[in-house]
């Protein structure tokens, strides 16, 4: 049996982590060096892309209820009260368990009470319930982590104005050890890059749109994705419906090794940012310091990390347009405003 004067054991707890930022981050956590991580429970979907050290214990969770169950049951009936629980995926634990908790709030989305709009029914429920969630097991007592001031004024609005929150950006140490490539001017390949994937609120749809507005303008940026053809089909075929239809000059590179897209923000001119919500925005970010402009939502997760050189109504694909338009310096006229003569003599023609 343990004392309480032993030193703690860290438990890491990330079901439903397995794509984009939260992915990223999740393994820069499990592969630091000083990572001191005794047993963890992993979403299956990542299994195969997580290098996890022999030394840690894993459980690997299925992407159903009764898994999902199966795992917080595991965490009451395991943890000790000289634990520490990371809640990676940013809800408190479901059952009360012994230890020290700390929740890793990484998902803006599970504070807001938007509609959700374009996501699968299946997503549109498990937010649901999860909004439910935190709100009833969130306890002033547990610690959370966020990483921007506005992630934390929306926690404290929604759960509750006492709790602990840090805030504690970071990134993987692999990001800051990679060295871009010399002679950046020379080896430009695109216009712009996305770095994103195809969630709903990640805004394809409507940076489609923007770049045949400005086709339709006899401009043609071009224009890099992301966007993993497998795990999100509907979406990767209309990319290639724009394209053949419209002549858009958009290149999907689907998903990509982090080498991979290192080299794909070198090659490129700008980072177009178009997402509604994120809880930090790891592309920001990483182009930030590659020093590429950025444009960029108007919304305080942008503001709480980089400067923007132009923004946007994300929900607008003009504005979008319009933003492209001033930083490729080429703006639209203001229309002419016409007196009231003009308009009677224009009407009678």
């Amino acid at each position: 049996m343990r004392t309480t004067q032993s030193k703690r054991s860290l438990i890491l707890h990330a079901p439903n982590i397995h794509v984009g930022g939260g992915l990223i981050l999740l393994k820069g956590v499990l592969n630091t060096k000083s990572c001191s991580i005794h047993w963890a429970q992993l979403d299956e979907r990542a299994k195969t892309i997580l290098n996890i050290p022999t030394r840690i214990i894993k459980h690997f969770i299925k992407n159903t209820i009764s898994s999902r169950l199966l795992a917080e049951y595991r965490l009451w009936y395991n943890v000790k009260n000289t634990d520490t629980v990371l809640c990676f995926h940013g809800l408190p634990p479901l059952l009360p368990i012994s230890g020290r908790v700390i929740v890793f709030l990484q998902n803006r989305m599970l504070l807001e009470q938007n509609k959700l709009a374009g996501f699968p029914l299946q997503t549109k429920l498990r937010i649901f319930i999860e909004r439910i969630w935190i709100r009833i097991r969130h306890r002033n007592s547990y610690r959370y982590i966020v990483q921007t001031p506005s992630m934390a004024i929306a926690a404290k609005r929604r759960l509750s104005s006492k709790l602990k929150i840090t805030i504690l950006p970071f990134i993987p140490s692999t990001n800051l050890l990679y060295q871009p490539k010399k002679n950046k001017i020379q080896q430009r390949r695109f216009d712009f890059v996305y770095i994103a994937n195809g969630e709903a609120h990640k805004n394809h749809l409507n940076l489609l749109e923007a770049w045949r507005l400005l086709n339709e303008a006899g401009l043609t940026p071009s224009l890099a994705l992301t966007i993993d053809h497998k795990l999100y089909p509907a979406l990767a075929n209309k990319i290639v419906k724009y394209n053949e239809e419209l002549d858009l000059n958009i290149v999907n590179s689907e998903q990509l090794h982090r080498t991979a897209v290192f080299n794909l923000y070198h090659s490129s001119l700008a980072l177009i940012f178009p997402s509604l919500t994120e809880s930090f925005g790891l592309p920001l970010i990483e182009a930030n310091q590659f020093g590429l402009p950025i444009l960029a939502s108007e919304r305080d997760f942008v503001r709480d990390i980089i400067n923007p050189i132009q923004t946007f109504d994300p929900h607008s694909p003009l504005s979008i347009a319009r933003a492209v338009r001033r930083f490729l310096d080429v703006p639209e006229p203001p229309i002419e405003i016409s007196s009231t003569d003009d308009f009677l003599e224009e009407i009678m023609i």
